[in-house]
């Protein structure tokens, strides 16, 4: 996937400024797809010379003019396409596994440090996740909203990231335990 389908899906839900974009990425989009702003920024101006995206100046009288960006008929044909086309498949790719693997032969400390770090990390994402699909069902039960719900698909998003965080946050807590055990038997020899 390149990162112009992420941006194209996330302007499906209407006009965003590139600043909007970003935060929407930060929340919802960066569960399965990380850009940094400025890449965002640049692709935009990409997809807006393919016509795939539609910009508009909005002017502003007490802040700086503003450019909102829409998905163009041309855009959402794009996303048909690449909707239609078999993924390929998903692969780890996380340098604190690469540490994991060495803790034993390098030293523990500093690697267990990083796994409570990212397991803190991964339960503030959980909470963000879970107010996040909060809002978007708002007032009905998730089954109900599964069912009947207008937009499931940032949800449906969502829920994975949330899964993935969890899972996360757990193995990171289960190692963080075990090479501390190690560590604590290996001292009493």
């Amino acid at each position: 996937m390149a990162l112009r389908h992420a941006v194209l899906a996330a302007l499906l839900d209407g006009e965003y400024s590139g600043y909007q974009l970003a935060k929407a990425f930060d929340v919802g989009v960066a569960n399965f797809w990380h850009a940094l702003p400025q890449q965002l920024y640049a692709e935009l101006t990409k997809l807006e010379k393919e016509g795939l995206v539609a910009g508009r100046q909005v002017v502003q009288e007490t802040r700086p003019n503003k450019r909102l960006f829409r998905v163009t008929d041309a855009g959402r044909a794009e996303l048909e396409k690449f909707a239609a086309a078999v993924p390929k498949p998903s692969f780890i790719r996380d340098e604190l596994l690469v540490k994991v693997q060495v803790a034993d032969r390098i030293g523990t400390a500093p690697v267990i440090e990083q796994l409570e770090e990212r397991a803190s990390a991964a339960e503030a994402k959980i909470e963000l996740l879970g107010e996040l699909l909060r809002r978007m069902r708002g007032d009905a039960d998730e089954e109900e909203f599964l069912r009947r719900g207008e937009r499931i698909g940032p949800y449906l998003t969502c829920l994975r990231g949330l899964a993935f965080e969890q899972e996360h946050r757990d193995w990171c807590l289960r190692i963080a335990a075990v090479l501390k055990e190690r560590q604590s038997t290996h001292a009493e020899r």
